[in-house]
């Protein structure tokens, strides 16, 4: 008899074999609250993944990624590709998030949130069950000779596989381009659009092959998450566990001296990945707690209490208290603080628009009689969801006259424009550590200003001083 949880048995379960090949699994229908929970936690996702495209919000997708034209929306905020750097917390975030819940709660998120089992087990296995009925009717199809009944099952499934991946394929397409496009697209010739076809054939081929075919391989053999199960998880974690010294030995009802396993295999049939949970903790176990709800639905039927395979920490299962706080929780708990913190301070220091000081092409100045004329673009980016008007000023000072033939520039949202401006000063009365300076406003967003400075060029001799006007060569520069 085994006396921790963890234990492995030799009979090793899986879809894959001792000898490298595959055993393609067909999991068995199962019900109960968990399974439940996951068909309600899919529907939601799927339709928020459907409906983000369609849902508008300042008068733009809710989630629209136009990378053609380097400009992004989500949930009526606006960012252009100068804005790439808070990808950083977005995707750091999330990963942390996905280790800190593991930490607690063990691979809940492959169980129920993650993609790949919300489209596997939310579209493509339920039309396999629909066409092809269950488990055990798919077994002894495929292991009997061809016949008409089995060519036409096949036939639909696989199209209505191809259809759903098309769907699936069109609907993320259109997280990158604009519905109307989208529609355009679908109703012309592929040539018309060769990249975008290829992006949607590439994508739902890919679908296909994965949820057709691949399916449980690429959380076992592609994804990396599970491999690090090991590192993530401690024996205060909360993962799926057979209660050893509940269960053991096994035995059929009746049986004297047996554990309340009687041995059914039922939370064998029924896992989606055909471990056997009885073995352990395994790098196969994708949380989802199918063989949870088949062990109670057998307790019920036996008359013996629920809870044999449940949700519990490996310590736990061993009959010890459950630690919720650890060393890796509270640092965890710091790191977390501390980059929200920073993601939070990074987000808020972001400006509504931008603007930059730029030298115009061509010489760095021109002097032209007794003047000296330096000339500069000022780069303006609306960035907020809105049409805005954005104000320039000239700060004055250090004897420069201004000329901005458009103080006033009303632009479009994620609208971009080069408004010149012309400063002037006379010849050798500009010292050598001159600013040339303006402001940039949003009308009527107070707080939102960006001080403009730059350097005024102007000609020196050689010793290194300023020119006092009189005729002589412009290192550098235009004399007109």
């Amino acid at each position: 008899m085994a006396t921790e949880s963890t234990a492995v048995s030799e009979e090793k379960q899986g879809s894959l074999l001792q000898d490298g090949s595959r055993k393609f699994v067909h999991p068995a229908d199962v019900t109960g609250r968990f399974t439940r929970l996951r068909w309600v936690v899919f529907g939601a996702l799927i339709a928020i993944y459907a409906a983000l495209p369609w849902i508008t919000v300042g008068g733009h997708p809710a989630v629209f990624l136009d990378i053609q034209r380097r400009r992004f929306y989500l949930f009526g905020e606006t960012f252009n590709a100068q804005d790439a750097w808070l990808v950083f917390f977005l995707v750091s975030g999330v990963g942390f998030a996905l280790i800190a819940m593991t930490a607690l709660w063990g691979r809940v998120w492959c169980g129920y949130a993650c993609p790949q089992t919300v489209f596997l087990e939310g579209f493509y296995r339920r039309v396999e069950r629909w066409i092809e009925g269950p488990r055990e009717q798919r077994i002894r199809r495929n292991a009997a000779p061809l016949s008409f009944d089995k060519v036409w099952r096949k036939v639909l499934k696989h199209a209505m596989f191809a259809a759903l991946s098309l769907l699936v394929a069109h609907i993320f397409l259109s997280y990158f381009t604009s519905l109307d496009q989208l529609f355009q697209w679908v109703r012309l010739s592929p040539a018309e659009h060769p990249e975008a076809f290829g992006w949607m054939a590439g994508i739902s081929i890919l679908m296909y092959l994965n949820f057709a075919w691949f399916r449980e391989q690429f959380c076992l053999i592609v994804c990396p998450y599970g491999r690090l199960q090991s590192v993530l998880t401690d024996r205060d974690s909360i993962i799926i566990g057979y209660d050893v010294k509940r269960g053991e030995p096994r035995g059929k009802v009746g049986k004297e001296g047996a554990g309340d396993c009687v041995d059914c295999r039922r939370c064998v049939v029924v896992c989606p990945t055909a471990i056997d949970i009885r073995h352990g903790l395994q790098l196969e176990c994708v949380g989802c707690a199918a063989c949870i709800d088949a062990c109670d639905e057998i307790m019920d039927k036996v008359g013996r209490p629920r809870g044999l395979v449940r949700y519990d920490s490996q310590a736990g299962l061993d009959g010890k208290p459950r630690r919720f706080w650890r060393p890796r929780l509270a640092l965890y708990a710091v790191l977390g603080l501390v980059g929200l913190v920073v993601a939070t301070f990074s987000f808020a220091s972001r400006t509504q628009f931008e603007a930059n000081l730029l030298r115009a092409q061509g010489p760095p100045f021109v002097v032209d009689g007794a003047v000296v004329r330096n000339t500069f673009n000022i780069h303006l980016v609306n960035k907020s969801p809105q049409r805005a008007t954005l104000v320039l000023r000239a700060e004055g000072g250090d004897g420069f006259e201004y000329l901005i033939p458009v103080p006033s520039v009303p632009l479009a949202s994620l609208a971009s424009i080069n408004v010149p401006v012309i400063v002037t000063a006379p010849l050798g009365k500009v010292g050598e550590q001159a600013r040339v300076k303006l402001t940039a406003s949003m009308e009527g967003v107070e707080g939102e200003q960006r001080e403009l400075v730059a350097p005024f060029l102007a000609p020196r001799h050689a010793g290194g001083e300023r020119h006092d006007g009189e005729p002589g060569d412009a290192p550098g520069g235009h004399r007109s």
